[in-house]
């Protein structure tokens, strides 16, 4: 991959960057505001455009996991269920509170008329399988609290994402379809090993900026990531381009080579899982999951020597039969259509072809459409695209064509898009004003 790199850019290059591990650096898959907690409020959109007179709950499932339902007083009879991305294991449970484009999703679901659910998962990390238990006891629950909803969809980011195939694979699902957006539901140990080799050739491009190994995270590393760290990081970057375009070329991440602001994006947002993510996941799976005793490096000026020094390391049996469990099958139960961006530098656009030829060659009963976005960024979706992906899931869910309130679009211009898009793939949504 080739990037611009300027005296100027370098510059542009360190400011964005050092602004984006902050961001990262949250340790959510989406930007996450503070969760409001009163039960019984109105939820309000952030344009002003509230549903009409929506109610909410909260509360606490026996696994542990918060919940909250939230049910508009022009509710159409369906449920959306919102399972969020990875939150560090080091934050305490909170429910999510993701957004789009600035708008909080649950308000988008309200202003559709749908109902809204979503819960904290029973734990923080490394939790897709739990939250694929807790995203369908929180249906469990709504149905007991509020009655069966005529349609339930499970919508999931990121890891949350895994959740949600996980679930909606399972034939005791009491979901109707899903909407799987960025997640890494192709291959799990293949993004196990995404994070563990893109550590190792930072190590070997750049060695001494990080202490320890790719499988053994300090404790001064995590607690002085964003102030030590990940500037020594964006430093040793912006000194050495040859090895960082080296690092991106044998690593395959992605960036956008018309900004070089997103090569710090992509190295620290990658870095931030091994960082995060590392000692919670070897404790959940007893042991290392990372393996590269006979992976080949290619892409540096010299793989002969990369291949020949690079650290290498085993995974453990244990580890690999409890990863298993992340794995999905393709044997979908209910219709999923699943967004990506192309140049995601987190969870690559290859999570979602993989699943693909999943679907294609495993027994299913339901139907698999994906649907991608070529763009750089994890997760990085207009709120044109998530409708959509949305529409197009009730066509397949239903047969029939989503009906969207034209306030819940910033403008004229985002409702074109929405419809362009969701017409490209087949859906014929109506907009309702």
């Amino acid at each position: 991959m080739k990037f611009p790199m300027s005296g100027g850019a370098r510059a542009t290059w360190v400011v964005a960057s050092a602004s984006v591990f902050f961001w990262l650096g949250a340790c959510s898959d989406l930007p996450t505001a503070s969760p409001a907690r009163a039960t019984n409020t109105a939820a309000t959109s952030a344009r002003g455009l509230a549903a009409l007179d929506p109610t909410c709950q909260e509360g606490t499932l026996p696994s542990g996991a918060m919940w909250q339902i939230c049910v508009p007083g022009d509710w159409n009879g369906a449920l959306v269920v919102w399972a969020h991305g990875y939150v560090s294991p080091f934050e305490p449970l909170h429910l999510p509170d993701d957004k789009v484009e600035g708008t909080p999703i649950s308000d988008i679901v309200l202003n559709l008329h749908f109902a809204y659910a979503t819960t904290s998962y029973r734990s923080n990390g490394l939790a897709a399988v739990d939250g694929s238990r807790d995203v369908e006891d929180l249906l469990a629950l709504f149905r007991t609290m509020i009655g069966t909803p005529a349609r339930a969809y499970l919508v999931g980011a990121s890891e949350g994402s895994l959740s949600s195939i996980l679930a909606l694979e399972r034939p005791s699902t009491k979901f109707d379809g899903g909407l799987a957006v960025c997640g890494p539901i192709g291959y799990f140990r293949g993004q196990v090993d995404y994070f563990g080799d893109f550590r190792v050739l930072f190590d070997y491009f750049f060695p001494g900026v990080l202490p320890a190994s790719p499988i053994d995270i300090p404790q001064d590393l995590i607690a002085h990531w964003e102030d030590i760290y990940a500037p020594k990081v964006i430093q040793a970057i912006t000194l050495n381009p040859s090895a960082t375009q080296q690092l991106l070329q044998v690593s395959h991440a992605p960036i956008d080579p018309n900004d070089p602001t997103t090569v710090g994006t992509t190295v620290l947002g990658i870095l931030w899982y091994n960082v995060f993510a590392t000692n919670e996941a070897k404790q959940r799976l007893g042991g290392n999951p990372y393996d590269n005793r006979r992976r080949l490096y290619f892409g540096s000026t010299n793989d002969f020597l990369l291949n020949l020094n690079v650290e290498r390391f085993s995974a453990t049996p244990t580890a690999l039969a409890h990863l298993a469990a992340f794995e999905t099958s393709g044997r979908l139960q209910q219709p999923v259509v699943s967004l990506h961006t192309t140049g995601d530098p987190i969870i690559p656009f290859w999570q979602q072809s993989l699943y693909q030829v999943k679907w294609l060659l495993a027994p299913h009963e339901a139907s698999f459409v994906g649907f991608p976005v070529a763009r750089y960024g994890h997760c990085s979706f207009t709120e044109s695209e998530v409708l959509a992906g949305f529409s197009l899931l009730v066509l397949e869910t239903t047969g029939g064509n989503l009906a969207v309130p034209g306030s819940v679009f910033p403008n004229r211009s985002a409702e074109s898009r929405f419809l362009e898009l969701a017409r490209s793939h087949g859906a014929n949504p109506s907009v309702i004003r």
